[in-house]
């Protein structure tokens, strides 16, 4: 009885989504959408080319491309993960894929806080930082629990 109640209740709570993570995606994908879509402004191209420029494995981009174009990029790329998180809601396969992503998105960020000079303050006595990139402790969360979401949806074994 015990392993039979399990096997049909694993495929339920799999299969529902709650109200909470739906919210929580929406916000990653809100967020996205709109900082991607500045992406293609250039007072934001100017904003990330020093968060860029002194990150070790996207610096050299501005060898090859535009200050502009690199934001173009970063935004369009912030853009379709964040359609692919909204495809995700019907294809789980979209979904894993766009978690995934979506996380390498948020690490990145998260690693500017390492990489560019002059990110971490002392005011009053407290240390402080860019509070926009912590924020992101938060999307890599929900981005996170998006693979595992759609990871059991897919079948696939832990």
């Amino acid at each position: 009885m015990n392993s039979l109640s399990q096997q049909t209740s694993v495929p339920l709570v799999s299969s529902v989504t709650t109200f909470g993570y739906k919210l929580g995606v929406f916000g990653v994908v809100l967020v996205l959408l709109w900082i991607g879509i500045f992406k293609f402004t250039p007072t934001e191209a100017a904003a990330i080319e020093p968060l860029i420029k002194n990150h070790p494995l996207m610096g050299w981009a501005y060898n090859f491309l535009s200050v502009q174009m690199v934001s173009n990029l970063v935004g369009f790329s912030e853009i379709v993960v964040a359609i692919g998180l909204i495809y995700g809601f019907f294809n789980p396969r979209v979904g894993y894929f766009s978690g995934l992503a979506s996380s390498i998105i948020f690490i990145v960020t998260l690693s500017f806080l390492f990489t560019t000079p002059d990110t971490w303050k002392i005011v009053d006595g407290v240390p402080t930082t860019s509070f926009f990139l912590v924020k992101d402790i938060l999307f890599l969360a929900i981005a996170i629990m998006v693979v595992e979401h759609n990871k059991k949806l897919l079948g696939c074994k832990s």
